[in-house]
């Protein structure tokens, strides 16, 4: 289950999600002091999360480091403008950023200075700023990240195993994003043909988290049923809800392998001269390929009477203009169903008896 999901994630995750591997641009350096930042602006969507990346170089042991956000018309920015601060004892941090903000990397000896904002919200767009303190001082960089965070437009990946009749079957659910921040809530709905959404009945999971990386995870529901011809044509809906009131949601069309008991319709009682109208019809899917015979003539009615009969996939009419003493005889009707002619023993050899209509 993991490789299925984690393949259908990269798919999902292509484009404009956290760029947790972005390059750093040109490094800035101060009394010895050097950090790098990205010189391209970083794009993100509401509710998911955004890397910034940085790197740094100190030739002498630092206390902490801090982030803020501020106008970029500042040269720098204030306390108030805190987002992070890696001493835990530190000052306060602006409210909107309490918990939505860690280290790509806890252990600052790795040089690696990146930010993971989670649960973005659009008015978290803006200019960044990074400080290194010492134990009496400390200086601001004046190279600045910018972000740009747009509203949601990625949709859940919504992965549906081939449904047959009869059988139990999970669908998945995996909410986009890879992000460690607030676990969305994860609904699924279905509506039948002609019908309004309901929540479907079956074993539905709660949300799923699964770790890829101290900071990155999947978010995954799934819904375990037996499938029925029932299923067939109607639409399952996954809503992924992050927090912020953001939402997304995908729908997909069950397409569930099934078949049904054969069907004639149409006036048997006919007379010389009269018109012969029936159709045989079958619901199944894959769709069934229909012909008519008559009994004691392996030949389909197609061939036999020239275009006297009109078949399509499913359903197949049998017709005669003007019935003569020559179509006098019995007809049968044969669905063939995935390569499969329909058994005798299962539709109790379907036959249309004509003989004493005829006069």
């Amino acid at each position: 289950m993991f490789v299925l999901i984690w393949a259908a994630l990269l798919l999902s995750v292509r484009g404009s999600n956290a760029n947790t591997g972005s390059s750093v641009g040109e490094t800035w350096c101060r009394d010895g002091y050097c950090v790098a930042l990205s010189e391209e602006e970083l794009t993100a969507e509401a509710g998911l999360c955004v890397v910034i990346p940085c790197t740094f170089s100190s030739p002498l042991y630092f206390k902490h480091i801090v982030w803020f956000k501020c106008e970029p018309s500042r040269p720098n920015c204030g306390d108030s403008d805190r987002i992070f601060n890696s001493n835990m004892y530190g000052k306060t941090v602006q409210d909107g950023f309490k918990g939505r903000v860690s280290l790509l990397e806890s252990n600052l000896s790795q040089t690696n200075c990146s930010i993971i904002i989670n649960d973005l919200k659009e008015s978290d767009s803006g200019s960044y700023q990074f400080r290194v303190n010492f134990h009496y001082s400390g200086f601001s960089f004046p190279p600045r990240a910018t972000v740009s965070v747009k509203g949601l437009s990625q949709k859940p990946t919504v992965m549906i195993p081939p449904l047959t009749e009869g059988q139990q079957t999970t669908l998945t659910c995996i909410a986009p994003g890879l992000c460690s921040g607030s676990v969305p809530k994860i609904t699924w709905t279905w509506k039948g043909k002609g019908e309004n959404d309901s929540h479907i009945s079956g074993n539905i999971t709660h949300v799923n988290t699964e770790a890829l990386s101290p900071v990155t995870q999947i978010h995954s529901s799934t819904l375990t049923f037996n499938s029925s011809a029932e299923h067939h044509g109607t639409e399952i809906t996954c809503k992924i809800s992050f927090t912020g009131n953001t939402t997304t949601e995908e729908t997909k069309t069950l397409n569930v392998t099934h078949v049904k008991e054969l069907k004639i319709s149409g006036n048997t009682n006919v007379q010389k001269g009269d018109a012969l109208n029936l159709t045989c019809s079958v619901d199944s899917f894959p769709a069934s390929f229909i012909t008519w015979t008559k009994f004691g003539s392996n030949k389909s009615l197609l061939k036999e009477f020239g275009n006297e009969t009109q078949n399509n996939n499913g359903h197949a009419s049998l017709i005669i203009p003007t019935v003569t003493a020559e179509h006098d005889g019995q007809y049968m009707c044969t669905a063939r169903y995935l390569k499969v002619n329909l058994t005798k023993k299962r539709y109790s050899n379907t036959r249309v008896h004509f003989q004493n209509a005829f006069k």
